[in-house]
């Protein structure tokens, strides 16, 4: 069995016609209907079912498509690690921004990633946090390395300075000032979606840490004030939210404790980076190094 046969018969499975397959594969249709043949043969069992109108797969070649699919698609990640080791990443250069409560762990980190990966070329930028934003969303910089302020509102609830939460003020919690995650479990949440990508990306992570994903619904502010009024939900919005919230006599802001704020380095990427084996090395290596500094 060759590698060239599983890609025919790929092109077969997917696109259910002999001739378009062929031409696909760049091979006869007689040489496509040949090459069947002998997988058929090798394997012992019949994995396509020919007429004049159409190409059917039995349940066997059901079966072997996603064999085939799964071996082609290890064959590629395997030639992509080859190429990365044998060439050592050559002419690939990484961009990363830093600030400055950052400064103690990216150039560690780096340091530790280029004994390993000299070929790879890292460009470290230190920036102040807008600036650094700003780079990130235009793709002038790769990896984007801050520290961010989370203030608490109870025991377990730290959310970052942007964030908000909010309730109806007849929310059995609305006047608790240590609240849990427990507490929040048995209430549904909205959530108010951001313009800023930055912004988004911090209300998903606190979804997700709430166990809200799966249920979680996203409307408008006016749609999720609108939505409190009627129920028991709790709402997570952006700090840009704050006013007109605050504003309205059946609403209630979550207080944060500013006195136990701490903070919480935070690492993204540039949507358009390629997060190989390397880049993803790299980052494991920034994360272990904040969590080493942080102990």
């Amino acid at each position: 069995m060759r590698f060239e046969q599983l890609e025919q018969f790929v092109a077969l499975g997917v696109l259910r016609h002999f001739r378009q397959a062929a031409e696909k594969t760049q091979i006869s249709t007689s040489a496509l209907t040949r090459s069947i043949q002998t997988l058929e043969d090798e394997i012992g069992y019949e994995l396509v079912t020919r007429s004049t109108r159409s190409v059917k797969l039995t349940k066997e070649g059901e079966l072997f498509l996603e064999y085939a699919k799964q071996t082609l698609d290890n064959l590629e990640e395997t030639k992509k690690r080859l190429f990365e080791s044998l060439n050592g990443c050559a002419n690939e250069k990484l961009v990363i921004g830093y600030t400055n409560k950052a400064s103690t762990v990216v150039p560690v980190s780096c340091g530790q990633f280029l004994a390993q990966y000299p070929h790879v070329k890292i460009e470290m930028q230190l920036q102040e946090q807008s600036e650094l934003v700003r780079k990130l969303q235009l793709g002038e910089i790769d990896i984007s390395v801050c520290s961010q302020a989370m203030n608490s509102i109870g025991s377990d609830i730290h959310l970052p300075d942007q964030l908000i939460i909010f309730v109806a003020k007849n929310h059995p919690h609305a006047n608790k000032s240590d609240i849990s995650k427990r507490d929040f479990a048995d209430y549904p949440m909205y959530s108010c979606f951001s313009q800023s990508k930055q912004v988004q990306s911090m209300l998903n992570d606190a979804i997700e840490s709430f166990d809200k994903t799966s249920s979680i619904k996203v409307g408008s502010i006016e749609q999720v004030m609108d939505g409190l009024k009627k129920s028991n939900h709790i709402a997570i919005a952006s700090i840009e939210h704050t006013n007109i919230v605050s504003s309205d006599p059946e609403l209630l802001l979550l207080k944060t404790n500013k006195g136990i704020a701490h903070e919480q380095l935070v690492i993204q990427t540039n949507q358009q980076i390629n997060e190989n084996s390397h880049v993803s090395h790299l980052l494991d290596l920034i994360e272990k190094t904040a969590l080493a500094s942080q102990g």
